[in-house]
């Protein structure tokens, strides 16, 4: 393809800084493979006059949380024209908000386990103990708890006893201005990638056991603290329903190039999503990178070839 000039954009103000920035240099020294000439910036207010000046020809977005997930700095690229990876910022507005995805996800027909969205203000105006106890009446127990907004599940929390309620409500709204409250569901964790070069496929979906039993952020980013098995290890009808969910949602979403579903398969084989993420981790942990080097491909040259896409999408 010639010599390819990318800037990789990672590190930013959010809770998962440090994430974005190793995901910021594995892809950086993967497209640097494939003979790409790569720039590594961080989010500041430098940063579009550096952009401006340097002239890019395309943008890796390898930003987790904040900006880098809600639309923000996909609109200001949108803005000044320049070709990035990723979701459009209208799209990434719809899936960074976990409710709204899930609703919009239910509507069309897709399993996701029964939830409340429980604002600060609504928590602490109508009296801790009585929402509380609603809550945990309506969705019973056990419960996962974690901000409606966010990724690398940064406060997210499984609550078996209703007394354990109210100290992790307080802990998960560290990051964030309200809660989702998540009717548990027992099975196998899994994930599952989706890639539109051009056209969207689903990878080999992910199995994912965490030594702790829950799928945490120490568990997410601490090696040897999970194990993967990709392909996973379940029947073939069920990873044929668990790609198509995940390129359902992707489509329900309005998401392009990249995406990862995560979800759980329960003991009937039913695919509940948890989530859909716009901008998927590429640590050496991560679910993406699993993915992509089970199916025998080249981190750097998929995010090259999406790269070549990003440009003739511009033009």
């Amino acid at each position: 393809m010639g010599e390819l000039t990318v800037a990789v954009l990672a590190g930013g103000l959010s809770h998962e800084r440090e994430v974005s920035l190793r995901s910021g240099r594995r892809i950086a020294a993967d497209l640097r493979d494939t003979g790409a000439v790569v720039a590594e910036w961080d989010t500041d207010s430098a940063l579009l006059d550096r952009m401006r000046i340097e002239r890019p020809e395309a943008v890796v977005v390898a930003l987790h949380g904040g900006d880098g997930e809600n639309g923000s700095v996909q609109s200001v690229l949108e803005t000044i024209g320049m070709p990035f990876v990723g979701a459009g910022s209208r799209a990434c507005r719809r899936a960074w908000d976990k409710p709204t995805a899930k609703a919009e996800l239910a509507r069309a027909g897709l399993a996701t386990p029964d939830w409340v969205v429980l604002p600060h203000a609504t928590f602490r105006e109508l009296g801790a103990r009585s929402v509380l106890e609603a809550i945990v009446e309506r969705l019973g127990l056990p419960l996962i708890v974690k901000p409606d907004q966010g990724g690398s599940a940064l406060g997210t929390q499984l609550v078996n006893h209703a007394e354990d309620l109210p100290a992790a409500m307080v802990d998960c709204l560290a990051y964030g201005t309200a809660v989702l409250v998540e009717r548990y569901v027992a099975g196998t964790e899994i994930a599952v990638s989706v890639c539109a070069d051009p056209h969207p496929r689903a990878l080999p979906v992910v199995e994912i056991r965490p030594c702790g039993g829950v799928y945490d952020y120490t568990a997410r980013y601490t090696p040897g603290a999970t194990t993967f098995h990709c392909p996973a290890r379940l029947p073939d009808v069920v990873i044929t329903a668990a790609q198509e969910t995940a390129l359902e949602a992707h489509r329900l979403l309005g998401l392009r190039d990249l995406s990862r579903m995560d979800a759980i398969v329960t003991s009937t084989g039913t695919v509940e999503v948890l989530e859909v993420n716009v901008c998927p981790g590429l640590t050496a942990t991560s679910l993406l990178p699993t993915a992509v080097a089970a199916a025998g491909e080249h981190l750097g040259q998929l995010f090259s070839d999406l790269l070549d896409g990003a440009i003739r999408r511009s033009r």
